[in-house]
């Protein structure tokens, strides 16, 4: 069976290989850092999806009040399943854990970006509701 827990700095090895797989290259010693660092804000979970004790997805989250919406709203920031564990409903279970926190602390919607080229995991999205509404835009700052 599945569970869903949240991730802990013991993880560091399954965060980093599953980042890899969406092409953020990420140590175990940072991925260990990060998710230490995450989980002190209590507003940036990151929970692992695992079967007998194995990480198979992992779903990181920001709650986060804007100036434009009422409430809080939650933005997932970080999806991906093994690559090996895809087509068994482990992205939709992490994504139903995410939406019941997000309720769970009054946030008024869920919101998440996707890489263009990633035409597979919009249709994922579609599929659970997600609809597209804007394109976001960065520059990055060299730090």
């Amino acid at each position: 069976m599945i569970e869903v827990r949240p991730c802990t700095p013991a993880d560091a090895a399954a965060v980093s290989a599953l980042l890899g797989e969406i092409g953020y290259e990420v140590s175990s010693q940072a991925a260990a850092e990060r998710v230490l660092r995450l989980n002190e804000t209590e507003l940036d979970p990151i929970f692992i999806a695992g079967e007998h004790s194995r990480p198979l997805g992992l779903i990181a989250l920001h709650r986060c009040h804007m100036i434009q919406y009422r409430g809080p709203i939650a933005r997932i920031t970080a999806l991906v399943v093994d690559q090996r564990a895809r087509r068994r409903g482990i992205g939709r279970l992490l994504v139903d854990h995410a939406l019941r926190w997000a309720e769970q602390r009054g946030c008024e919607l869920v919101e998440l970006t996707s890489a263009l080229d990633r035409a597979e995991a919009h249709a994922f999205y579609r599929d659970l509701g997600f609809e597209p509404n804007s394109l976001r835009f960065r520059k990055s700052l060299g730090n």
